[in-house]
């Protein structure tokens, strides 16, 4: 049988993508420290240094967006859905 997949979490592989910036040590070394494949270190590099300007834009504290944003949709959906509640009251 193959071997399950590891989830890794976001704060280890942006310790790991940090180390593979800071260039201390090559991939294949992180590699083996951290048991995960090169390629994969690679990958989390170049998606920190991609990212790394949005964790210093103005006006959103690191690209995180507000409360009000995220929560006016679900208050839509909880209006319809009330809707439908009380419509299919009246017809039962």
């Amino acid at each position: 049988m193959g071997q399950t997949r590891k989830k890794h979490s976001k704060e280890f592989k942006a310790k790991v993508a940090l180390e593979a910036v800071k260039g201390v040590h090559s991939l294949s070394e992180l590699a083996a420290r951290h048991k995960v494949h090169p390629a994969q270190i690679a990958q989390w590099k170049r998606h920190l240094l991609e990212n790394a300007p949005v964790a210093f834009e103005r006006g959103q504290a690191g690209g995180v967006p507000d409360a009000e944003a995220l929560t006016a949709p679900l208050y839509q959906e909880i209006g319809r859905l009330k809707m439908e509640v009380d419509y299919l009251q009246k017809k039962l």
